[in-house]
């Protein structure tokens, strides 16, 4: 891999030994990669996007250590760039979602020795009507349970705090009336929660799909209709495309390059694990819009 500029973007909420250990870790190995390195921590929020939009031409990588947050807003710094530089993401966070799609060793030795050894390989971002994302968009119970989250779990249970949230919302979830155009297909009626993902993983769970792709064009779109048991279960259920059937099923699945999500009454969407935006909604696959260091064969 000939590249000569890379940038480390570090999390700074992390604590002060944890960085200081994660350095340890990361910047040998990155700087014996590449002759420059460039190393920043994050202070306040929006400093990752700007550090990306500021740098961000001039790398031939950018390294992000930090959780899906991070993440996210990395990619909404980069997205929107003309020269966009590949992106290497070390699994710094709670759940680390869209390193797990990827393949990429949830061991932060592990992961950067695999992405210094590994290949570049192109990925589908999805841009929402004012901002960019990598992993999920969704609105309803998804919604509901990172609202519900209660920071003092999070922080001393770490992803078994997504479980006891969602578990608390299940119970109280009441269906919404939604509209949906996902390419030719329709869907307008009840829901408890819409998903469009564009990776394998949320909150550390497989989604219930063996067939989603990272790079392949399109969304998958999941819409749960209800949160009865039959519903619950086939959503922990994994199946493949022959074995889905949307006419009797609670959980309606179907892939789109472009999807149009409106609700009676605005609701917040939870993006990557950020809830700052809401319906109504238009999301577009930007197929293979960006290059991201993967280990090899991956």
């Amino acid at each position: 891999m000939a590249m000569k500029k890379s940038l480390l973007i570090i999390n700074g909420h992390a604590g002060q030994k944890n960085t200081e250990k994660n350095l340890q870790i990361t910047a040998p190995a990155l700087a014996a990669a590449y002759p420059q390195l460039l190393i920043l921590q994050t202070e306040k929020p929006h400093d990752a996007k700007r550090f990306c939009e500021q740098y961000g031409e001039e790398m031939d990588a950018v390294y992000i250590l930090g959780g899906d947050g991070t993440v996210h807003e990395c990619i909404n710094g980069l997205a929107g760039l003309e020269r966009r530089p590949a992106v290497g993401i070390l699994p710094g966070g709670t759940c680390n979602d869209f390193a797990r799609t990827l393949g990429i060793p949830l061991n932060l030795k592990d992961a950067v020795q695999a992405l210094s050894n590994g290949q570049k390989r192109k990925i589908d971002v999805l841009k929402t009507n004012e901002h960019y994302f990598l992993n999920f968009w969704g609105i309803g119970l998804i919604t509901e349970t990172s609202t519900n989250i209660v920071d003092t779990e999070k922080a001393m249970l770490g992803k078994i705090s997504y479980f006891l949230s969602a578990f608390r919302t299940v119970q109280k979830m009441e269906p919404f009336d939604v509209r949906i155009q996902a390419d030719s297909n329709h869907y307008e009626g009840k829901a408890v929660m819409v998903v469009a993902a564009n990776g394998g993983f949320i909150g550390t769970n497989s989604l219930p799909y063996t067939g989603i792709l990272p790079d392949d064009g399109k969304a998958d779109l999941f819409i749960l209709k209800d949160t009865n048991l039959a519903a619950i279960r086939e959503l922990l259920s994994m199946k493949d495309s022959s074995q889905w059937d949307n006419s009797t099923s609670d959980l309606l699945h179907y892939t789109a390059k472009q999807i149009e999500i409106t609700t009676d009454h605005p609701m917040k969407a939870d993006t990557d694990g950020e809830v700052y935006s809401g319906t109504p909604e238009q999301i577009t696959v930007l197929n293979q819009h960006m290059e991201f260091l993967v280990p090899e064969n991956k």
